[in-house]
């Protein structure tokens, strides 16, 4: 190399360096210097007074609570359960507090004025059916064509016009907003509220209204009721129990506060007092069911088999949307209990139990004398679900299930519920040996 390229090389290099951190220092200045325009606006906004903010993060405000530590000790001191997502909660403790409504979006305002047009559309809409389903109830059936086809047209008209009431809010942000937040609730929904322990499970909302029971509906069937019924295939509920099975309202069961996840294992102490069942039916009105718990895998030593004993049966329970609370230790033993509450109990050395937990809406809603059948504690040959159900012409419109296998509290608790068979223990017969002939030595030399 000759002397003058060794020259230029640390020239050039110092020259790069100084280039380059002149170059980051204006681009450092730009990024962070702003115009007039925002300078004045920024101050402006300072010289604004605050809206109302919430609580400090010390408060423990169902609104803001973030943490699982302040969420129990929120559940424990109030009773009550945190509102909306946790990621919803926690950007919630450093936000302005500004009504949703009046969020400053331009192109947010103007959908909501589309939509509030439309909104108004579906409303005449909701009118004119009203005025056309009046009009058909008054008109004879004979003209119709006859008493079926009157009362075939009207249901027809009927769903066109809850459908109707869906469309007119099924675009409302507000809706979606106070859904996802778990806003509006009625009374007896807060007072159920502790069988919610995941927040919102459903969402919320007046179940009363067809938007919110919409909802929940198609919130539970992509969610929750994939997990039932999975389970349900996969534990051989279906056909061991029913040939089919197609649920159509979410049941919930906790034995105290404790929630059972559909197929969970439940201690033998836990499962002992009558559990809590949250039926949350999707279509409007007040309907009776009937509630039956069975566990179909009990021991037949006779039969080498199993046999199906029940452990609760009641019926002439109501629900509705917004009632879905039944505890079955306050069930009428005169008008409603047909069999009490039966702890669920497995035998030393028996497989795991299955104990299922069947609801079935009863025809027309009419009553069912308790004086018509009688559940004894143990039938022979087993309990037959399907000869009552015939009887009784109900179809089954929820389930819910959960698993129970010999445990440490197992003897005690047989032994208050009056059961015998707690010092027993269960084992596999061995297969017979197929018989064996020892054969000539000699034909081996």
């Amino acid at each position: 190399m000759s002397p003058s390229v060794q020259l230029i090389l640390p020239i050039r290099t110092c020259l790069r360096c100084s280039i380059r951190k002149d170059w980051l220092t204006f681009s450092t200045s730009q990024s962070f210097r702003t115009s007039t325009a925002l300078r004045t606006e920024l101050s402006t906004d300072e010289a604004s007074p605050a809206p109302a903010a919430f609580p400090p993060l010390g408060v423990l405000d169902p609104n803001i609570v973030s943490s699982p530590r302040l969420e129990r000790k929120l559940f424990r001191t109030t009773g009550q359960q945190p509102i909306g997502s946790r990621r919803r909660r926690a950007a919630l403790q450093n936000s302005k507090n500004i009504p949703f409504e009046q969020l400053p979006y331009q192109c947010f305002q103007e959908a909501r004025k589309l939509l509030l047009a439309d909104r108004e559309e579906k409303l005449k809409q909701i009118e004119e059916e009203r005025q056309r389903i009046a009009k058909a109830q008054a008109v004879p059936a004979m003209q119709h064509g006859g008493v079926y086809v009157k009362k075939g047209r009207i249901i027809r008209m009927q769903k066109y016009l809850e459908k109707l009431k869906i469309l007119a809010d099924i675009n409302d942000p507000v809706i979606k907003k106070r859904f996802e937040d778990g806003e509006g609730r009625s009374s007896r929904e807060q007072k159920s509220q502790d069988m919610r322990s995941n927040a919102n499970a459903l969402g919320a909302g007046d179940m009363n209204r067809p938007i919110y029971r919409y909802l929940a509906d198609r919130k539970w069937r992509t969610q929750k009721r994939l997990l039932l019924m999975q389970r349900i295939n996969q534990m051989h509920i279906v056909p061991d129990i029913l040939p089919h099975l197609d649920p159509t309202a979410e049941v919930r069961l906790a034995f105290g506060r404790r929630n059972v996840q559909p197929g969970d294992f439940v201690d033998s102490t836990v499962s002992e007092t009558p559990p809590r069942l949250d039926v949350q039916v999707f279509d409007k009105g007040v309907r009776l069911v009937t509630i039956i718990a069975l566990d179909p895998d009990v021991p037949n030593v006779k039969t080498d088999g199993f046999d199906t004993r029940c452990h609760f049966f009641a019926v002439n329970v109501p629900i509705s949307p917004d009632s879905t609370s039944v505890t079955l230790s306050r069930l009428s033993r005169v008008t409603q209990v047909l069999r009490s509450w039966l702890p669920p109990y497995a035998q030393k050395g028996s497989p795991y139990h299955r104990l299922a937990v069947f609801v079935y809406e009863q025809k027309d809603g009419t009553e069912t004398e308790c004086g018509e059948f009688t559940i004894p504690r143990t039938v022979k040959g087993g309990f037959k679900l399907n000869r009552f159900t015939r009887n009784l012409e109900n179809q089954p419109v929820g389930v819910h299930l959960f698993r129970t296998i010999w445990d440490d509290g197992m003897a005690g608790v047989m032994q208050r519920a009056g059961v015998e068979g707690a010092n027993i223990e269960l084992k596999r017969q061995k297969p017979e040996k197929l018989p064996y002939k020892k054969k000539d030595g000699a034909r081996y030399r």
